[in-house]
């Protein structure tokens, strides 16, 4: 999708670029498939849990169908649609028997093309398969860790997965970060890498656009006074005298950020550093 870069009229244009939306075909969602999203402003009963959080324009949940279980029932593509909640877009699927559905729109999917999910069916981008039916080597996205769970993995613009090779009840998935990850192969995956794949090219611009999205400022910990922050204070710029924390004194380097997942760790066979 091509980006569009803007004339240079203000100081906010001149370092900013944006999409052309030249895929989409409608603009408004399908009503029955939209539901309200609830904003917490980065708070949890009052506190605020995570910074910088809050404002932006207001959205509406989109609801995907990541399981993708209506097996032999062909689906036309109605339309290729803009989600606020997540970096790809979205097509709506009309099932020969009146249902509709949300899903992520991988690259090439056009409107009219047909997509279905379940066996026996061809290896085109959009259809939904079993990883025991997908041959080695094929690009997959929206990945299962457990059967009939859900997608989970390799979700985001331009992303797509690489089953490598096939080991018994396992198969083994190259992630887009080159981690190699144990799967079972009665895991569902969507045939095709996620569409959008320009979407880290955008530049942002200026700090309004930030705020549209829920993104508060953020200020350095040295700015501050001392009691606002632990790194606050002192004469002139100080480099703060102490391990870069946060506001409470939490380190903010060389700690965990992951917690120790047994039942998913396990299965990862190469670390992606």
């Amino acid at each position: 999708m091509p980006i569009k870069e803007f004339k240079p009229v203000t100081n906010g244009l001149r370092n900013s670029s944006g999409f052309t939306y030249e895929e989409i075909t409608t603009s408004k969602p399908e009503k029955s498939l939209v539901v309200r999203l609830k904003k917490s402003g980065g708070r949890s009963y009052g506190k605020i849990t995570v910074r910088h959080r809050g404002g932006g324009a207001r959205k509406k949940y989109r609801l995907i169908d990541f399981k993708r279980k209506k097996d032999g029932v062909p689906a036309k593509v109605s339309s290729i649609e803009y989600d606020p909640n997540r970096t790809c877009r979205i097509a709506l699927l009309t099932y020969n028997d009146g249902e509709k559905k949300y899903i992520l729109a991988p690259n090439g999917l056009e409107v009219g093309q047909t997509v279905q999910s379940g066996e026996n069916i061809p290896f085109t981008p959009g259809n939904c398969l079993k990883i025991k039916d997908i041959p080695v080597g094929t690009q997959v996205h929206n990945v299962e860790i457990r059967p009939g769970q859900g997608g989970k993995l390799i979700r985001s613009a331009g992303l797509g997965g690489v089953i490598s090779a096939k080991d018994g009840d396992h198969c083994h998935l190259i992630m887009p970060s080159k981690e190699v990850r144990r799967i079972r192969i009665e895991c569902r995956a969507t045939i095709g890498a996620v569409g959008n794949s320009e979407h880290g090219k955008v530049k942002i611009g200026k700090a309004g656009k930030r705020r549209h999205m829920g993104w508060r400022p953020s200020v350095r910990g040295t700015a501050q006074a001392p009691v606002d922050h632990p790194m606050g204070g002192g004469e002139g710029r100080r480099a703060g005298g102490r391990h870069p924390c946060s506001p409470t004194g939490k380190l903010a380097k060389g700690g965990a950020t992951r917690k120790r997942n047994k039942t998913t760790n396990v299965e990862i066979i190469r670390r992606r550093k």
